[in-house]
C-alpha cells in the first residue's frame, strides 16, 4: 500500500488497473476489520469477514461509512494506528455538531503529496513554477494539501491564505505569481478587487487557476478563465478520505481524474443505495486504498457526480468525475418540484446581462414553501429590468419546470462577497 509511480498507474490498461485495485482492496478490508473496532463490529454485524472479500466486486456486500460514523466516534475512535504514529490530525468544517476528525501518518503523507503533485503535473506545472496558495491554513486539509503538494514538487510556494484580498492582488502582481489555488467564489471577488485597486486581472500574470471546496458550473469556470485569461481547472477532494487531491482535472477539462490506485470510487442511487448503470448520475462513495491512520470503506460524500471510464484525450486511463452538481443533503423541494442551487446557476448564468453572484432565499408562507432569488446585473447593463426578468423567469420555467416566487435584480456588488471560506448561496428561513 505504498506510494506509486505517476507514469505507470495513471495509464495502466483498466484490466491491469483492477488487478491493483482488486488486491489493495482485500488489504484495506482486512486492515480495518483487524484495526478498527468499528468496523469489525459493522462487517459482523452484516454477516461478512475479510475472507469474503477477494476484490471489488466484493465491496456492495459491505455496509455504508457515513459522516454520523464519524460523529459518533468523535474523536479518533474511527483511527487505525496508536496516536504515537500520527503526525498530522485536522478536522472538517462541518458546521453541525462535532467535527470530523482525520489523522495522517507519515506514509499518508507522503500520498497526499503524491496524488497532488499528480494534479500539478496534469495541468503543466513545474518545478520553476510559482503557486499563490489563498486557501485558509489550519484544521481546514486546503491549504496545508496544496502547500505540502506543491513543496513536494519543488514550486515556490506563498502561504498567502484566506482573505487580506488586496495583499493577495498586490503578491500576483509584484511575485508574478503562475499559479493561484482558491474558492471559485474567491477568485471572482479577487478579480473585483483587483479591478478597484486598478489593476486589469487579465495582465495579472497567472497562467493557472486551481479551484475547488465548492460546487462551480461551466459558466463561473468560464467567467474565471475570461477575468484573468487564465486555464481554470478543478480539484475534489474531502477530509475523510484525504482531502484535496482525491480527483483534478487535467488540461482537457473533461472531467476530474479520480486517483483509483488510492481511491476507490462508486456511484449509487441516493435513495436506494443501489450502485447506478456507468454514466449515470448518483452520490459518489469512495473507499481508501492505501490510507494507514484513518482507513475509509464505501465512504457516501453526499455529492452527486457521475464517472467516465473512456480513455481521457491526455492519455491517462483514470475514471473522471464530472463537476459535483449538487449534494443528496442540499435537494432544494419547493411546492413538490425538486431542484439543486446550481441548476439555478446554470441557468441564470446563461444570461450576458447577469454577473456570476446568486442568492436563493427560502421561506415558509401560509403552510406553503416559496423561493425568491436574486441575481446581480453586470456593470455594463443599460437595458430594461423588467424584460430581462421576464427572460429569467422564462427560461427557468422551460429549464426546470420551475419559476420562482420573485427575481430581484440588484446592482453590482449588492450581494455579499465570501472573503474565506465556501460560499453560502442558499439561505433556508422555513
Amino acid at each position: 500500500m505504498g506510494v506509486s509511480d505517476d507514469a505507470d498507474v495513471t495509464r495502466l490498461p483498466r484490466d491491469e488497473l483492477r488487478r491493483l485495485q482488486d488486491e489493495r482492496v482485500r488489504e484495506m478490508v482486512r486492515y480495518a476489520y483487524e484495526n478498527v473496532e468499528f468496523y469489525e463490529h459493522a462487517l459482523d454485524n452484516v454477516g461478512v469477514h475479510p475472507d469474503d472479500v477477494t476484490g471489488v466486486e466484493d465491496l456492495s456486500k459491505l455496509p455504508f461509512t457515513t459522516k454520523e460514523d464519524f460523529r459518533d466516534n468523535y474523536p479518533t475512535g474511527m483511527f487505525a494506528v496508536e496516536m504515537d504514529d500520527v503526525i498530522r490530525i485536522h478536522a472538517s468544517s462541518g458546521t453541525t455538531g462535532k467535527p470530523k476528525i482525520v489523522g495522517y501518518t507519515r506514509d499518508d503523507l507522503d500520498v497526499w503529496r503524491e496524488v497532488m503533485t499528480r494534479g500539478f503535473r496534469g495541468v503543466g506545472l513545474t518545478a520553476a513554477d510559482t503557486l499563490q496558495n489563498a486557501y485558509s491554513y489550519g484544521l481546514f486539509t486546503g491549504g496545508f494539501g496544496f502547500h505540502d503538494g506543491a513543496t513536494a514538487m519543488g514550486m515556490n510556494v506563498i502561504p498567502a491564505g484566506g482573505g487580506n484580498t488586496q495583499r493577495q492582488v498586490e503578491m500576483l502582481a509584484d511575485l508574478e505569481s503562475d499559479a493561484i489555488c482558491l474558492t471559485p467564489s474567491y477568485a471572482l471577488y479577487l478579480a473585483e478587487v483587483a479591478e478597484s485597486m486598478g489593476y486589469d486581472p487579465a495582465e495579472l500574470p497567472l497562467s493557472t487557476v486551481l479551484f475547488g471546496a465548492e460546487p462551480c458550473t461551466e459558466p463561473m469556470r468560464k467567467e474565471i478563465e475570461r477575468r484573468f485569461d487564465a486555464t481554470a481547472v478543478e480539484n475534489y477532494g474531502l477530509s475523510e478520505i484525504i482531502g484535496p487531491g482525491v480527483a483534478v482535472e487535467c488540461l482537457e477539462q473533461a472531467g476530474m481524474h479520480i486517483w483509483e490506485d488510492h481511491f476507490y470510487p462508486e456511484v449509487i442511487n441516493p435513495d436506494t443505495g443501489v450502485p447506478v448503470e456507468a454514466g449515470e448520475e448518483g452520490e459518489l462513495v469512495l473507499t481508501t486504498l492505501s490510507k494507514q491512520a484513518l482507513p475509509v470503506l464505501r465512504y457516501r460524500t453526499g455529492d452527486l457526480t457521475t464517472l467516465t471510464y473512456e480513455t481521457c484525450d491526455c492519455g491517462r486511463t483514470a475514471v473522471r468525475m464530472d463537476s459535483v452538481t449538487g449534494r443528496a443533503d442540499d435537494l432544494l423541494i419547493v411546492r413538490g418540484v425538486n431542484l439543486y442551487p446550481s441548476e439555478v446557476e446554470s441557468v441564470v448564468l446563461e444570461f450576458d446581462e447577469i454577473a456570476p453572484h446568486y442568492r436563493i432565499d427560502l421561506r415558509r408562507e401560509d403552510e406553503l414553501d416559496r423561493l425568491d432569488l436574486t441575481v446581480e446585473l453586470t456593470e455594463t447593463f443599460d437595458g430594461s429590468r423588467d424584460e430581462l426578468e421576464r427572460r429569467i423567469r422564462k427560461r427557468l420555467s422551460n429549464v426546470l419546470s420551475f419559476t420562482p416566487d420573485t427575481v430581484e435584480l440588484v446592482a453590482p456588488g449588492a450581494i455579499e462577497r465570501t472573503k474565506v471560506g465556501k460560499v453560502q448561496r442558499v439561505y433556508d428561513h422555513r
